[in-house]
């Protein structure tokens, strides 16, 4: 994974940033929220690397505006690309997921009834589970698929994206910015995290479908009764 994020990601958006400036931040956190290997631990403090260089040598601009590059502008972008990259994957869920679901989910056992559950689950606890999602590395992509498929009110769900990444681009804005040259390190230092990060999905995962499963079976019970 680190060779692919030295000789791929980093040269690619950084060769992206220098060319189109605030756009290319717009599009890589875009991408970022919407692809899940696209790590925002490099990416993001990419763009606070920027700034910093922009402060400290009057030569370095960002070239749409070709002034120096703001910390503050970067972030409501890198915010602003956060919340359409979720928006994309969200529209996939409703537009895609729960349609095919719908016609085709009983092939797989997935009953109208499971879906109207998820839609319960998600009016209940979905702004928290949206919140909470965006500071977590892998969620933040993943998330947006199964809101868009539970139908969660849009209207929230780009509410509860947007404050979940304004805080997490603010903070990696700031490291990269305070790190300079050195901000891929901190992708090494968060890197040996990650395989936990699998795991505690994977487990949560495991976790909602066997709730799920036992209750069709209890729900089945009475009918079979």
């Amino acid at each position: 994974m680190l060779d692919f994020i030295d000789r791929t990601v980093i040269p690619f958006f950084l060769s992206l940033y220098d060319a189109v400036g605030y756009l290319g931040v717009a599009i890589a956190i875009g991408l970022e929220t919407f692809v899940p290997i696209i790590p925002s631990e490099v990416i993001v403090p990419m763009a606070g690397w920027k700034v910093s260089q922009s402060a400290t040598d009057p030569s370095v601009l960002e070239p749409l505006t070709h002034s120096p590059w703001s910390w503050l502008v970067v972030l409501i972008i890198a915010t602003v690309g956060a919340v359409a990259g979720s928006l994309a994957g969200y529209l996939i869920g409703a537009w895609g997921g729960r349609p095919l679901l719908n016609r085709w989910g009983r092939y797989v056992h997935i009953k109208p009834e499971d879906l109207d559950r998820a839609d319960a689950w998600f009016a209940r606890y979905g702004d928290r589970a949206v919140l909470l999602a965006r500071l977590v590395p892998l969620l933040r992509a993943l998330i947006n698929y199964p809101a868009g498929v539970a139908r969660m009110p849009v209207g929230r769900f780009l509410l509860f994206s947007a404050l979940g990444s304004l805080p997490w681009n603010a903070a990696l804005l700031l490291a990269g910015y305070l790190l300079g040259e050195n901000y891929r390190h901190l992708y090494d230092a968060i890197r040996p995290f990650e395989l936990l990060i699998y795991v505690v999905v994977v487990v949560g995962v495991a976790y909602v479908v066997y709730r799920w499963l036992r209750g069709r079976g209890a729900s089945a019970d009475p009918a079979s009764a």
